[in-house]
């Protein structure tokens, strides 16, 4: 039988890092769902965007190609705002909690929660795209075989990393009341400009060539190629890769700041 240590010093009965983001993915999970308006929320806009705006359009409706094209560009939507609402708003709402300085004083490190708070945001995400396929199985030709169907997915779980880090930078750095407006204020220029709502190759070419220097034409192209097997353009991958670099440094610097604001 061992005896708990009472002393100051390394703790050494902590439960391996994975268990222990398991644990902050269950908390963070049962926590979301307890407030069901903040998960049909972000499950409705995308499958309401398609329905309105694709569906009455016969010429995009009925080709498989541009259905297709149209599903992944709402698709990339629905993570983009389940990410930057969900971390964005909730983790500036969750800094306000009187259990949250308990939390962060733990001696398990940001670790645990940051791996639970990204798989959490994946699983929302792809509760997002489940009114948004049923759409556009039933009201459009969009198709992908089985394989197309698995890789993107696959794809849109990757390309929701940068977004799952730009709202926890936001999150940290901004009170719950300033969050708001500047999740607003990102989200949907980056989706115009990365053309989830208008196809990019309608785009003037000044705006293409701004376009393409965006995550979110990056993770559009990618998860059109994962879907139809239309080549995205050459620099999608470095562009997407740049970017989550980029956000993980700025998510990284205002967890450690506000980290000091409350504990120096």
């Amino acid at each position: 039988m061992t005896t708990p240590t009472t002393g100051p010093g390394p703790a050494t009965n902590l439960r391996p890092f994975w268990a222990l983001s398991w644990l902050h993915l269950k908390y963070q999970f049962l926590e979301t769902v307890r407030i069901p308006i903040a998960v049909f929320g972000n499950m409705l806009f995308p499958a309401l965007a398609m329905a309105f705006f694709v569906v009455p359009q016969e010429d995009v409706a009925g080709d498989p190609q541009w259905a297709t094209m149209a599903v992944a560009g709402l698709a990339l939507f629905a993570v983009c705002s389940a990410s930057l609402f969900t971390y964005g708003l909730g983790v500036a709402e969750d800094r306000q909690l009187p259990f949250y300085p308990y939390l962060r004083s733990l001696p398990t490190g940001p670790g645990p929660q940051m791996v639970g708070r990204v798989l959490n945001g994946g699983i929302f995400a792809l509760f997002g795209l489940v009114p948004l396929i049923l759409v556009a199985v039933l009201f459009t030709e969009a198709t992908a075989t089985p394989l197309r169907l698995v890789a993107g997915i696959g794809t849109i779980l990757a390309v929701s990393v940068p977004f799952v880090l730009l709202g926890l930078g936001v999150g940290y750095a901004l009170p719950a009341k300033a969050a708001l407006p500047v999740v607003q204020a990102i989200l949907f220029p980056l989706a115009f400009a990365g053309g989830l709502f208008l196809p990019p190759e309608f785009f003037p070419g000044w705006l293409d060539g701004i376009s393409q220097a965006t995550p979110t034409r990056a993770g559009r192209d990618l998860l059109v190629q994962a879907l139809t097997g239309t080549e995205a353009y050459s620099l999608a991958i470095p562009v997407l890769v740049g970017w989550t670099i980029a956000i993980a440094a700025l998510a990284t610097w205002s967890y450690r700041r506000d980290e000091g604001r409350r504990f120096r």
